[in-house]
Parts: structure tokens; C-alpha cells; sequence
């Protein structure tokens, strides 16, 4: 069960990213998948979301991606559904524009800050101006309206979406709803709303979100009356109406009723509603709606052929890709190179090629892929099968800290511990180079050990190497297929073709950057 985003942002002003993935071997991606895969610039290609709950959401999507296929599945058919009644999505749109333009009132009535004339508002606290009459009424306007706005619109067939449009018409039956509705009394058991009130003869005091209250008005109006009428005549001569009647109307009545309403109402329903799960269920509806119509946007802008992956069911991980595209890299780029990719009964395959030939582009382009499948989303592709994955790894090379006390060597290697021992037959595994800061007759013997152990567990393992040594090993004893990325006039093509790279683009590198043998040389004559 994944934790409301309401309990995430806990008093803190909203952000879209404000989940983190989960440990090792917890979630489906871990710290060091996170990063090197680059969920966040995915997260950023893929946003067309209008909400801040929205991008939330689609953010832990991608964070903590699903395991579950039957919920993935379901998302998609959601997807389907969207596309295919066009009249739903444009409701759905509008919705979501309106919350949009009210959500930023909804957040301020719950993590403002209450302030006097020292305070001042920063970017985790803005300011609450008053007694807060004017936040708290434009604030649960949010929830009140999408409440009207579901019940009015036609049930859709699609159970996650049914499931969405549930969640917030479940709302209405909750006592977050009917405070929020209004109207809300101060009892000596705390405050109560109209339908807990009924039936109850016990005192109260009507809680009304506006500064004026008539009934007070009425009680200081007849209290003057009075006095102007049975007082001594000669008691106020001289002293003008407005000295008797609205000096101290003016000093005692407005901070008196408005701190009241301030501390005993406004605060203590504000606290309510944000730690309420009704309140957070229903917030979270509206944003895995913007979800999926972010999914669709994606997908009309996004320069290549868009596919919803087919997802199977299988014993170990496998993945068919057809002239897939870097999800991030070929969004705005129409001549960006497709590859086909297939990983099914084969559980390694070793990618070899120079220096920016696109191998670790190319691994980024299947894992980032792999993501957005389980968020449910559309994948850059002209066809895609898949798997779902219990855990997407991803080991880069490192440097080595100066407290890890083993090296780089010894510090690659505990990443590679960890994500063996958190992987099974359903996993998929990026290796990036293996066994760096040590000789070479050791890393070809530490390498062949790791490899084997992943290979025995059934996983899907991608290696990227130079070391096409070590890749002949594998081949030789058939346990794994050997790609390269090619080359053709001493440029990359960035396609991914079979074979074994056993040429080294060093020096073109090195004079792409300006830092050959003969750019030394240069550098030290003062050519």
C-alpha cells in the first residue's frame, strides 16, 4: 500500500517530486537505478500533466514503479478507454483545468502559514493573509466542486478508471465532506458537522467562514438600542454614536471573532483535512486521472510511433522491442535511431562497440522503456512485449569514497552483491563495465564468476564492455548473444547489430576533444 501523498508532503508546501525510491531489493528501481537510468529527465518527457497532484503522481509512478501486471493492464485498458470516447476526455480535461486553477487555494488553506506583521512568507510556508476567511472558503472549493463534477459525469466502462470516479464519490459520504460543505459547529465534543449534529439539542456555535456574523451584529445592535433608550438621557450627551458603538466594535470585535474563528475552526479543520485518508484517496484520484491523460498527451507529442506495450506472463524476465527509441533522447527527435531488441529464452546479452557509440544510450533506451511499461504508459516504439520486472538494476561505474575504505574495486563490488543477491529469474539487470580498479587477469576471473551467478539465476542480464575478451569467454560456452554497436566512416550509426567490437575509437575521442597525441604535443610546443 502506497503512502497518500497528502502523509509525503506532510507540512511541507507540495512538489511534484517529492517521492524517493525504495531500498534495494524493496522496490522495483532503487537509489543507484534512479539515477543512472535518469527517471528524472524520463519523468520530464513524459509530463504533460496539469496538476500539481498529477505530476505527483506520475512522478512516484516512475519512482516506484508497479509490480502488478493486473493493475497495469487495467491502467492501459483506462488508456484505451480515454482514446476511444472522446466526449469522457473532454470532461475529464476540464476538470482538471478547473482543479488546476484551484489547487494552488487548497494547498495554501492547508501548509500556509498564519502570519502577523513580522512574519514573512518563503516558498515552503506561503502566507495566509488575515484570519483566513477568504483561504479556507477558496480552498475546499477544490474538493467540493470535483465532487459535483464526477457525480455529474457519465460512469465510465473501464474498471481503474470507475475505480477513480468511486474514490472521490465515496467522498461525499465522509465527515471531511461535510465539514468542507459546511455548515460546522463548535461542540464541547470538538467540532461537528450538520450530519453528526442531527437530532442534537446540546449548545453549539455555527462556524461561518466571513468575518461578519449577523447574529452578533443583532445582539451588539439590541444592546445599544437598549442603552440608548432606557439609559439616562444626559448619561452619553455629548459623545458621538460612533464613539459608543463602533470604536469598541472596531478594538474588541473584529480580532476577538476572528482570532476565534482563526484558532478554533479554521486551524484544527485544516489539520483535519490534511491528514485525512478520505481527503488524500480523493486528491489522489484526480491526479492518476491527469495520469493517464498525460499518457495520451505524451503520446501526441512524441516524434516516433507510440505503442501500449503488450505485457505476458512469464517464469523469468523477457522483453521484445521492435525499432524501439530513447524515450527522453528521440521525443523531439525524428532522425533518432530505432533498434530492435529481443531478450526471451536467451538470459544474457554482452554489448561491445568504442567509446559514444551508443551502448550505455542503447541500455538506457530498454530499462527506461521497461518504466514506463509498469506506470502503464505508452512506449516509443513501433511494437512492444514484455514482462513485468520485480526489480530494473543498473550498475554505472563509480568513484570510490574516501570513507568506503575499499576502493573502487571493492566499492562496484558490494553494489554488484547487493543486486544479485535482491535479484530473481523475473529481474532485469544493466551491468556498465564490471570489476574496474583492479589487473586484468583479475577482473576477467571476477567478471566470468558474476556473470555466471546471474546466469544461473535466470535473470535478464545486459552487459556493456570493451572487454571483448571476456564476451568470446561467453559466447564460446553459449551463454549469452554478443551485439555491437556499428560503425560506418568512422561514425557511429548508433543501431545495435550482432557480432563483437574488437576495435578501440580511442583516438577519434581524443581528437573530438581536443586531447591527442598530437594536441599534447601542440599544447607543450605552443603551436
Amino acid at each position: 500500500m502506497k503512502q497518500l501523498l497528502l502523509q509525503i508532503w506532510e507540512n511541507h508546501w507540495p512538489t511534484a517530486k517529492a517521492c524517493q525510491p525504495l531500498p534495494t531489493g524493496e522496490g522495483v528501481i532503487d537509489a543507484g537505478a534512479f539515477n543512472t537510468i535518469e527517471v528524472d529527465k524520463l519523468f520530464d518527457a513524459v509530463n504533460h500533466t496539469t496538476t500539481t497532484i498529477g505530476q505527483a503522481v506520475l512522478f512516484r509512478s516512475l519512482s516506484q514503479p508497479c509490480y502488478d501486471t493486473a493493475a497495469i493492464r487495467a491502467k492501459q485498458d483506462a488508456v484505451r478507454e480515454l482514446q476511444s470516447n472522446p466526449e469522457l476526455m473532454a470532461t475529464l480535461t476540464q476538470i482538471l483545468q478547473n482543479a488546476a486553477e484551484q489547487e494552488k487555494y487548497f494547498y495554501l488553506l492547508l501548509y500556509g502559514k498564519f502570519g502577523n506583521s513580522l512574519s514573512t512568507a518563503t516558498n515552503d510556508h506561503p502566507m495566509i493573509e488575515g484570519y483566513g476567511y477568504s483561504q479556507y472558503k477558496r480552498g475546499v472549493r477544490l474538493m467540493t466542486d470535483l465532487v459535483d463534477s464526477i457525480q455529474s459525469t457519465a460512469t465510465p466502462s473501464s474498471p481503474y478508471l470507475c475505480s477513480l470516479f468511486d474514490a472521490i464519490k465515496n467522498f461525499a459520504d465522509t465527515r471531511a465532506y461535510s465539514l468542507m460543505q459546511g455548515p460546522a459547529y463548535i461542540t464541547e465534543y470538538g467540532i461537528q458537522s450538520k450530519k453528526e449534529r442531527q437530532g442534537s439539542l446540546s449548545p453549539a456555535v455555527l462556524f461561518v467562514p466571513r468575518l461578519i456574523k449577523p447574529l452578533i451584529f443583532g445582539l451588539a445592535a439590541a444592546a445599544y438600542w437598549s442603552v440608548k433608550h432606557f439609559a439616562p438621557p444626559d448619561l452619553f450627551s455629548g459623545i458621538p454614536d460612533e464613539a459608543i458603538f463602533l470604536s469598541p466594535l472596531l478594538l474588541l470585535y473584529i480580532p476577538i471573532v476572528g482570532g476565534f474563528d482563526r484558532d478554533k475552526c479554521i486551524t484544527p479543520l485544516r489539520d483535519e483535512y490534511r491528514q485525512s485518508p478520505e481527503v488524500g484517496a480523493a486528491l489522489e484520484a484526480l491526479g492518476q486521472m491527469d495520469e493517464l491523460l498525460s499518457f495520451i498527451r505524451y503520446a501526441e507529442n512524441t516524434a516516433h510511433p507510440t505503442v501500449l506495450p503488450t505485457l505476458i506472463d512469464a517464469d523469468h524476465h523477457r522483453i521484445n522491442l521492435s525499432d524501439a527509441v530513447n524515450p527522453v533522447l528521440g521525443k523531439q527527435n525524428p532522425a533518432y535511431v530505432g533498434n530492435d531488441f529481443v531478450m526471451e529464452d536467451e538470459k544474457l546479452v554482452l554489448v561491445t562497440g568504442p567509446n559514444s557509440g551508443g551502448k550505455t544510450a542503447f541500455c538506457k533506451t530498454v530499462t527506461q522503456i521497461q518504466l514506463l511499461a509498469q506506470t502503464g504508459c505508452f512506449v516509443p516504439a513501433q511494437a512492444a512485449t514484455l514482462s513485468v520486472a520485480d526489480h530494473v538494476f543498473y550498475q554505472a561505474p563509480e568513484l570510490s569514497r574516501l570513507d568506503d575504505g575499499e576502493g573502487r574495486f571493492g566499492a562496484e563490488l558490494k553494489r554488484t552483491k547487493d543486486i544479485f543477491l535482491a535479484s530473481t529469474a523475473k529481474s532485469l539487470v544493466v551491468l556498465d563495465e564490471m570489476s574496474e580498479g583492479t589487473t586484468f587477469e583479475e577482473k576477467m576471473e571476477s567478471s566470468t564468476n558474476i556473470l555466471e551467478g546471474f546466469y544461473r539465476k535466470g535473470n535478464s542480464t545486459l552487459l556493456i564492455t570493451h572487454n571483448h575478451k571476456l564476451v568470446d569467454r561467453f559466447v564460446k560456452k553459449r551463454m549469452g548473444i554478443a551485439k555491437q554497436v556499428e560503425f560506418a566512416y568512422d561514425a557511429p550509426t548508433y543501431k545495435l547489430i550482432p557480432g563483437i567490437s574488437r576495435v578501440s575509437h580511442a583516438d577519434r575521442v581524443a581528437k573530438k576533444i581536443g586531447f591527442s597525441k598530437e594536441d599534447i604535443e601542440n599544447y607543450l610546443t605552443g603551436k
